[in-house]
């Protein structure tokens, strides 16, 4: 299975088995993990037992059942593009577990903080986490959640800004991004396509827009090979736009 084929299978789960995920799955994660701290100086940490951090109701709301791994998005807090690593290098590790058939979630506020289920140092932020194990077949619950929960996907049009058609490799990284996650399924991200410059950004008004932004350039990057730089705004590297 290929990163593409992963974003049209990937689907948020919250259901877990609970029981370890096969070592090696998880040095395959592992491995990831450490190279992608070491390219954008962070540490994304997978912490095994840290189902703590999901059985406090008041925290999760009984959303989540069987949390047993998570992957801790953490990194310096003074590192200016920190939510943005974090969603797009999240998002790579989220479509790896899911070629390994491992179902996870990306997952902001609901789960207990206070926990200690990993340790932080007196300059690190932890965003977010995300889920991840076994996963039986979908069940009733989740299916309910996902109906209510998960407004209908915005349309491709409604992505992008562009006084002049768009050329077809910029359409294709936008039905991949059509399938990103993204915080409460908002879709918040824009396309701007001027002067044959192309442009992502949010309005950075929520707390977790530039998550969203990574996971969305995440996207863009697997189905065009095309890499946004870092920031609200940026363009994509070396500008290539035929």
């Amino acid at each position: 299975m290929s990163y593409l084929e992963a974003i049209n299978k990937r689907k948020s789960r919250r259901t877990y088995v609970g029981n370890p995920i096969d070592p090696d799955k998880l040095y395959i994660l592992s491995k990831l993990a450490e190279n992608y701290n070491s390219e954008a100086s962070l540490r994304i940490t997978i912490v095994e037992d840290a189902g703590n951090a999901f059985n406090n109701i008041s925290k999760s709301y009984g959303l989540f059942k069987g949390v047993r791994t998570v992957i801790a998005l953490i990194g310096n807090k003074n590192d200016e593009h920190l939510k943005e690593k974090l969603g797009f290098y999240g998002e790579l590790l989220v479509l790896e577990a899911t070629i390994l058939n491992l179902g996870t979630c990306w997952v902001g506020g609901t789960f207990d903080r206070e926990s200690n289920f990993v340790k932080l140092g007196n300059d690190e932020l932890l965003e977010c986490v995300i889920t991840v194990g076994n996963v039986p077949e979908v069940t009733f619950k989740e299916k309910l959640i996902h109906t209510f929960a998960a407004p209908k996907s915005k349309e491709i049009e409604e992505f992008y800004k562009s006084n002049v058609p768009i050329p077809e490799w910029i359409y294709e990284g936008l039905k991949a991004v059509q399938k990103a996650p993204s915080a409460v399924n908002r879709q918040p991200v824009t396309f701007t396509y001027s002067d044959n410059e192309l442009r992502a950004s949010v309005e950075n008004k929520q707390r977790f827009e530039l998550i969203d932004l990574g996971i969305a350039k995440a996207h863009f990057y697997v189905a065009t090979k095309h890499r946004f730089d870092w920031g609200n705004g940026a363009l994509i590297f070396n500008n290539k736009t035929e």
